[in-house]
């Protein structure tokens, strides 16, 4: 059976990150708005996160307001280990 990507992804040192988006509504300024991204990424950069707001920034109507977000490390190398056996329950 072969892992998942997103499992490979956190061996190699990819954790959730989840960034709560506000941003202005184009027609009215002054009312904000909530979006909620959340994807694989590395920490300290977030190359993932900085490509999603290059895109906002570039293709969307509603500029940014703020972003806050979180970052956890599912699982790390130091976490996994190989199992060389096999039990079988009735």
């Amino acid at each position: 059976m072969r892992p998942s990507s997103d499992f490979e992804r956190q061996l190699a040192g990819y954790g959730l990150t989840t960034a709560h988006i506000l941003y202005r509504i184009p027609d009215y300024e002054s009312v904000l708005q909530t979006y909620v991204w959340q994807d694989y990424d590395i920490a300290p950069d977030f190359p993932e996160m900085q490509k999603f707001l290059d895109f906002w920034r570039t293709n969307l109507d509603g500029p940014l307001h703020s972003v806050r977000y979180t970052h956890r490390r599912l699982i790390g190398p130091n976490e996994w280990r190989s199992v060389q056996g096999e039990f079988q329950v009735h």
